[in-house]
């Protein structure tokens, strides 16, 4: 008997469907193989037997010695992980007749199995649930760790389980499974601000706090240079708090990369606020973007619709770092292997942090650095300049002074009034750009584009023309302090870029200064 079942793979961030032929029938000979697995699977796929035939006699069903061919199709699409485990499992019991089928090509399944029969968490479900309703299934059928990540998805009944015997029972009309009900906007908008950290915690660094709200408003990428203790992590810590909120899209399009990674929260079934990544400086180069032999998303794409922070930038590898240019550019990566490619979305802000030199002391307002000549420019010279230029906002932060962190007179600004401002100036960046595509933020504006959005008066052509001959200014780093400026002016709420908007931009560039590092 031929019964068709059906499962899904996920390729990237989205998923394809997976059709499962299970012919059962024939007889075969006294220690011949009587199980058949063709159609490109990996070894955990192929493996996948000892525990479906393990499963089904541990739920008090049997797997006959007949001739078992399944197929997994289409042909050409390697099948990986053990998720495959339940619906071949069910489409063996079908095609044995040991349970009812006629249902069981309405229904979309994925699960790995036990050997006695449970049901372990798999990764993928939001995109696989994306796709069986994007194909007019019935309903999805999955473990039940899973079922309120998948359950988002409107207009698709998902059904959670805990073991093989449910499934079989729910088929065979013996048990009545209710889908699970999640109200996708409640949860939306419940958590969409709930961060552990805000600004009103930092005491002092007025200037630091101004930069990134810069940055925030514009989407523009940071580095701070300041010595140890001087805040830098705790302030870039608070960075997401007061980005604009993610909006559904956003939300739906970070969570299927958690999905996919397994990386979402297991009491989690949307990602509600920005993400926050901050990889160590011992990170290779393949888990920063992606990769492997079965590729999956890097620390960029795990920070899309966020941030992404690294920590003491000069200790990441040289080749780590040059990996970051072209996915800060493009917005996205692309990994290709002999068998597949697949692209992943990087939209990311970049904050990082340093040292100013090996000591942490150079130009601190109290200490001596113990550097030896030079020896600060080759730290310095650890970050390549094409790297330099993608960052936007080079920003000093010296140390708080123990009056301001003693003192508790003067409040200090909250990251919801900070955000208010950062709302109103992206507002004015979506009027903006609003005809074209794929650009939301002034840091995403292209050459061309900067030239007509930018345009300075006569004062400002010429402190601008003053400023690239003295700091010996890139043409990249050119337009960087132009779209610096016309965030500054939006969040004044200016139409025109001022000069003390270009002035703002200008000092925002530290290491580009000619003699900063000795």
């Amino acid at each position: 008997m031929l019964i068709k079942t059906f499962a899904s793979a996920v390729q990237g961030v989205d998923a394809r469907t997976i059709t499962i032929e299970v012919n059962a029938g024939g007889t075969v000979a006294a220690g011949k193989n009587y199980y058949f697995l063709v159609g490109l699977p990996d070894n955990a796929v192929r493996e996948g037997f000892q525990r479906i035939e393990a499963a089904i006699k541990n739920i008090g069903l049997r797997v006959p010695r007949m001739k078992l061919v399944v197929n997994l199709a289409p042909a050409d699409i390697r099948k990986e992980g053990s998720a495959y485990d339940l619906p071949i499992a069910l489409g063996l019991l079908a095609a044995t007749q040991q349970i009812a089928s006629e249902q069981i090509g309405q229904y979309l399944m994925m699960g790995e199995l036990s050997l006695d029969g449970g049901l372990r968490p798999i990764k993928g479900a939001l995109p696989i649930a994306i796709q069986a309703r994007k194909e007019g299934y019935k309903g999805l059928i999955l473990p039940k760790a899973n079922a309120r990540e998948a359950a988002i998805v409107n207009d698709l009944e998902v059904y959670g389980i805990e073991n093989l015997r449910e499934a079989v029972d729910f088929f065979d009309g013996q048990s009545n499974l209710q889908a699970t009900a999640v109200d996708t906007r409640e949860i939306f908008y419940y958590e969409q601000n709930q961060y552990d950290y805000d600004f009103s915690d930092v005491k002092g660094q007025e200037n630091i706090k101004r930069a990134l709200e810069i940055a925030a408003a514009g989407g523009h990428n940071v580095i701070l240079i300041g010595p140890p203790g001087a805040g830098k992590t705790m302030l870039a810590r608070r960075l997401p708090t007061i980005l604009p909120p993610l909006n559904l899209r956003e939300a739906l399009e970070t969570t299927k990369i958690y999905s996919v990674s397994g990386a979402l929260p297991s009491d989690a079934s949307l990602m509600a606020t920005r993400p926050f990544r901050a990889p160590h400086h011992t990170v290779s180069d393949v888990a920063l973007v992606g990769g492997g032999s079965n590729p999956q998303p890097g620390e960029i794409s795990l920070a899309h619709n966020g941030v992404l922070f690294l920590d003491e930038l000069p200790e990441f590898k040289r080749a780590v770092l040059e990996v970051l240019r072209q996915p800060m550019e493009q917005r996205r990566v692309t990994i290709s292997r002999a068998r597949v490619t697949v692209d992943y979305p990087a939209n990311f802000m970049l904050i990082a942090s340093m040292n100013p030199c090996p000591c942490g002391y150079y130009n601190h307002p109290e200490k001596d650095c113990v550097c030896g000549p030079g020896v600060v420019q080759r730290y310095l010279n650890k970050i390549s300049g094409p790297l330099l230029d993608r960052i936007d906002l080079h920003v000093e932060v010296t140390p708080v002074s123990l009056d301001e962190l003693s003192s508790f007179e003067r409040p200090q600004v909250s990251s919801a009034e900070i955000a208010e401002r950062v709302v109103k100036a992206r507002e004015m960046q979506a009027e903006r750009f609003k005809d074209l595509q794929g650009i939301y933020c002034n840091a995403q504006m292209p050459s061309r584009m900067v030239r007509e959005v930018c345009t300075l008066n006569q004062a400002g052509i010429l402190l601008l023309k003053k400023a690239m001959e003295k700091l010996r200014l890139s043409a990249r780093a050119y337009d960087r302090i132009l779209k610096v400026a016309r965030t500054a002016a939006d969040l004044s709420g200016s139409a025109e870029i001022k000069i003390e908007h270009i002035a703002e931009a200008i000092q925002y560039r530290s290491l580009d200064r000619e003699g900063w590092a000795g």
